[in-house]
């Protein structure tokens, strides 16, 4: 990956700074569909913290110093329903047992975030620097003056994700991307929401700014079991 950035899991460890940082949680995704007379069961919660778990478990031997939610903690852009309140809130006190100052970088959904950051005393930002590193949430391009003090650029919203075939079976994963943006480095993470996969960055159209450009060169980091290198995306067509 890159020097002080070790993959755990959908998380991503800034080892020097001691911070993990996590995207795209997309809490109440099940209540939209299910306004909308899509009928799926609400199963993602118990998922996410379940998986959640299994990432401190592994991460046990290292004091976190700050935990970071790269936008969009939760799915609807004009309200936050009964589902976001009861399960963004839990969330927050399930991660405020492994650190004492948990940041949120605001995303695209994250509208109305207000209410339920001040109710836990969290911060709300638009972007997030660690050193040289610029985490933001990759729905707009910050302005010069920030990117600038960038060496590498941290961003969600992309949710990316490959399409692998056996035979006539075809299986999608979440995936990190690494690749560049003018001359700086560039690491997109996958979505922490479970109720689905993402966006295949082999056949989707993308919708990150960050990515309005050709990305066959942009290295693959699929996380299955572990994580798998995978290459260049231009070598996986």
């Amino acid at each position: 990956m890159i020097q002080n950035l070790e993959i755990v899991d959908l998380g991503l460890l800034l080892k020097q700074e001691k911070i993990l940082v996590f995207a795209d949680f997309h809490i109440g995704y099940e209540e939209a569909l299910n306004r909308q007379g899509i009928l799926v069961p609400r199963f993602q919660f118990k998922d996410v913290i379940k998986r959640l778990g299994k990432i401190f478990s592994k991460l046990k031997k290292i004091k976190i110093d700050k935990i970071i939610i790269n936008g969009d903690v939760k799915h609807e852009f004009g309200r936050i329903s009964e589902q976001e309140w009861r399960e963004t809130l839990k969330l927050l006190d399930f991660l405020a047992k492994f650190c004492d100052d948990i940041i949120l970088v605001k995303g695209n959904h994250d509208t109305i975030i207000g209410p339920i950051a001040k109710k836990k005393k969290i911060s709300v930002v638009d972007y997030y620097f660690a050193e040289d590193v610029l985490i933001t949430h990759g729905h707009k391009i910050p302005n010069k003056n920030i990117l600038k003090k960038a060496k590498t650029i941290l961003i969600g919203h992309e949710h990316p994700a490959i399409s692998l075939r056996e035979d006539v079976r075809i299986e999608k994963f979440k995936c990190f991307l690494k690749g560049k943006y003018k001359r700086k480095n560039l690491i997109v993470m996958p979505s922490f929401c479970l109720a689905t996969e993402g966006t295949d960055v082999l056949s989707e159209k993308l919708l990150s700014p960050f990515l309005d450009q050709d990305i066959s060169n942009f290295e693959v980091f699929v996380v299955a079991d572990k994580i798998y290198d995978f290459g260049k995306i231009k070598n996986l067509f």
